[in-house]
């Protein structure tokens, strides 16, 4: 037997669909501002391991460097990333879905058997109640990098007035540094949660969209009352037991 039962208030859904075209602008013009200056590798010293955007990339695509347009759509949806992500966070807090989200002693080990479970080398699905394990790290890991996001946005955007927030993190160099690494992470989440969506199937991204989702419940067998017997019958099943106990058997004698 199927059941509708609901699994995600309004607001957090609202949240969630805001957020996603948001920080989708946020990183193509983060993209566009990089590209205009392309400075970050993996290496050491002169050698280079890892150029994140080479040459033959930018040759390939065509890519353009619009730095002042890419800068002036990140700045605008800073604004909407950063309320979006305050509303949420204070929601979670008053309305109670914080301790839903926030892990527990019991969320590595489940995040642990969930990976084993999504690489095909557990075959019992790990038990589940709202989000999972996995679920509740990476979702309060998104909370601190946003606010990690947002507090190198804004040194980087103002680091002559917002000086004492550059010392913090470093200086202004290790400032974007940090930026950045914050930017692939969120694409590596974004990745990585669309398809863990797709592995769930319809029924969870429907939960996102509707805020209910059906699941199976197992069926109980109903107990079966006898049936009631008519007072008439009783009372005559009665008095023929009377009448047969007091009827006495004579046995004749030899």
């Amino acid at each position: 037997m199927k059941k509708i039962v609901e699994k995600h208030p309004l607001a957090i859904r609202w949240f969630h669909w805001i957020n996603f075209p948001v920080l989708g602008v946020m990183i193509w013009s983060g993209l566009l501002i990089y590209w205009a200056n392309d400075v970050y590798r993996v290496g050491f010293g002169d050698k280079t391991l890892i150029k994140f955007f080479p040459q033959s990339f930018y040759d390939a695509f065509h890519i353009p460097f619009h730095l002042a347009e890419g800068m002036a759509y990140h700045f605008v949806f800073m604004w909407l990333f950063f309320l979006n992500g305050i509303l949420y966070v204070l929601y979670t807090i008053f309305s109670g879905e914080w301790s839903y989200l926030l892990p527990n002693r019991h969320s590595w080990k489940e995040a642990w058997l969930v990976l084993l479970h999504d690489l095909r080398i557990r075959k019992t699905k790990p038990p589940q109640e709202k989000y999972n394990g996995a679920q509740r790290i990476a979702y309060s890991a998104i909370i601190i990098m946003g606010i990690g996001s947002i507090l190198t946005g804004l040194g980087i955007y103002k680091p002559v007035q917002l000086g004492w927030l550059i010392a913090i993190f470093g200086g202004y160099k290790m400032t974007r540094i940090i930026h950045f690494a914050l930017t692939i992470g969120y694409v590596l989440f974004f990745l990585v949660h669309v398809i863990q969506v797709v592995l769930a199937g319809w029924n969870n991204f429907r939960a996102m969209v509707t805020g209910f989702e059906v699941v199976k419940v197992k069926e109980e067998p109903v107990p079966v009352e006898p049936a009631p017997v008519p007072m008439d019958e009783t009372i005559n099943i009665e008095k023929d037991i009377d009448q047969t106990e007091g009827d006495s058997i004579v046995i004749p004698e030899r």
